[in-house]
């Protein structure tokens, strides 16, 4: 099997299997609204609901907003698996990236198709300042994006000593 659909069975089995399972330990332990400081002052664990996309983008939307994150999902996924199927096999993060954002993409999609709505824990602030609450699904989408724009910052300025 060649490297990429590795990496993305990995991926996919490793993000999927720690997504879910927090989420999991989460629904179990933590009771719904409720927080538990980790570290006083700037993390805590708490369990919410987000019905919405990121940042709780056109949360409250009932029915339609669920349907609509889920239809955007499955796009998404079917242009990261085409995009995974025309890589070259020499490319290296790119791979990576589709794969951890393809992970967090359907780690939030069986959220949304068993509840209708995404679970989230991860709660940081710092003094004022609070970041909405996020899961593992979330943090891979965001590290996906992260490397794929180093990857494409890497590939311009390898084009642009060729080009000098």
């Amino acid at each position: 099997m060649k490297r990429k659909y590795w990496v993305l069975l990995i991926s996919l089995t490793v993000i999927l299997t720690l997504d879910q399972y927090t989420k999991f330990k989460v629904q179990q332990r933590i009771p719904l609204h409720r927080s538990y400081p980790v570290i006083e002052g700037f993390f805590n664990l708490t369990h919410v609901r987000n019905t919405g996309g990121a940042f709780g983008f056109l949360a409250g939307k009932g029915t339609l907003g669920s349907l609509f994150f889920m239809v955007v999902s499955l796009t998404a996924t079917a242009v990261i698996l085409f995009l995974i199927y025309r890589l070259k096999e020499e490319e290296r993060i790119f791979p990576l990236s589709l794969s951890l954002i393809l992970s967090g993409a359907l780690g939030n999609l069986i959220d949304r198709i068993r509840y209708g709505e995404v679970i989230d824990f991860l709660d940081f602030y710092l003094f004022t300042y609070h970041w909405p609450a996020f899961n593992i699904a979330d943090s891979s989408i965001t590290l996906g994006i992260g490397l794929m724009v180093v990857d494409l910052l890497i590939h311009d300025k390898k084009r642009l000593k060729q080009i000098s």
